[in-house]
């Protein structure tokens, strides 16, 4: 039986059919935080991101797909999300054991990322087949393809939601004209969510941002009707609201890897506070040892809990 609050995210989406909405539903009703309208996913598409030895050397046992997914299990994330080989390796001996995200698209690091453009690696058909209950999909606003990444997103989308399936956007900034520091301003970290959210995403991953504003006309904006932006708590806020008003779930990622565990609790601390809806960790829970990683996760969903201040 769905919560008010799950029945409450539910009614955003009033335009999907009752098969993607049963999928969001099982997401927001699984694991620890099931039921509370907060999320904490596992995303492992690092090894095709960014290397064997880059993702798995600092904790060998992550070589092993299935340590992933059983991870996911045993710390009680909603959801775990991986490329196509990945979930092949698990799907048939976990399956029902925890919703799965098929990442639809990919790219390595072996050209220079300025522009990064990822392929297309599996379909709907795929995350039908290995019983997903979402797709997932990333696009870079303000890289030079950006617009073939959105006209793909779009086809997915639908093709997704005809079958039943949630979807998952990851709205990352990145090339063209932008800064490196721009790749983060609270500015055009805000104008990501929104453009995801416009590209019909059920769940909208992005980053966490600086103060920093790389837009001189939104600085402008900023300035004028004086948007607060000086906390990480207010920059989640209103990185929410950029995804229609709060009615669309804005889940953050953990970023690069941090030694210091309350330094990824602390930002925890701000995406509750700032009425984000949770985490998407990879690299900050499976490159530490697995107590160490089980500790870690199960601290941030009692944050999202509202059991641990």
């Amino acid at each position: 039986m769905a919560t008010e609050r799950v029945k409450e995210i539910l009614s955003w989406y009033r335009s999907d059919n009752p098969g993607t909405l049963t999928n969001l539903a099982r997401l927001l009703n699984s694991g620890y935080l099931a039921g509370t309208g907060k999320l904490v996913i596992l995303p492992v598409d690092q090894g095709f991101e960014h290397g064997p030895a880059r993702s798995f050397a600092a904790n060998p046992a992550g070589y092993d797909p299935r340590y992933h997914v059983q991870l996911a299990i045993d710390s009680g994330c909603n959801a775990y999300a991986a490329p196509l080989g990945f979930l092949e390796a698990v799907a048939a001996d976990y399956a029902g054991d925890i919703p799965l995200i098929l990442k639809l698209n990919n790219h390595d690091v072996l050209q220079d990322e300025k522009d990064p453009l990822g392929a297309i690696t599996a379909g709907v058909d795929d995350a039908l087949r290995l019983g997903c209950v979402a797709i997932g999909y990333t696009i870079y606003p303000g890289t030079l393809d950006r617009r073939l990444q959105y006209e793909q997103l779009q086809e997915l989308t639908l093709e997704a939601k005809a079958a039943g399936l949630a979807v998952v956007v990851w709205s990352y900034p990145r090339g063209g004209a932008l800064s490196k520091a721009g790749e983060t301003g609270v500015d055009v970290t805000a104008y990501a969510a929104q453009i995801a959210a416009q590209l019909g995403a059920h769940i909208i991953k992005i980053t966490l941002s600086t103060e920093h504003l790389e837009q001189p006309e939104a600085k402008k904006v900023y300035d004028k009707y004086q948007i607060p932006i000086s906390t990480l708590t207010d920059r989640v806020r209103h990185m929410t609201q950029a995804a229609f008003g709060g009615r669309r779930v804005v889940i953050f990622s953990g970023g690069a890897a941090k030694e210091d565990a309350n330094a990824v609790l602390d930002e925890a601390r701000a995406i509750r506070d700032g009425g984000g809806f949770g985490s998407i960790i990879g690299r900050n829970a499976f490159q530490r040892p697995k107590p160490e990683a089980l500790k870690l996760l199960g601290d941030m969903m009692k944050i999202y809990k509202g059991e641990l201040k």
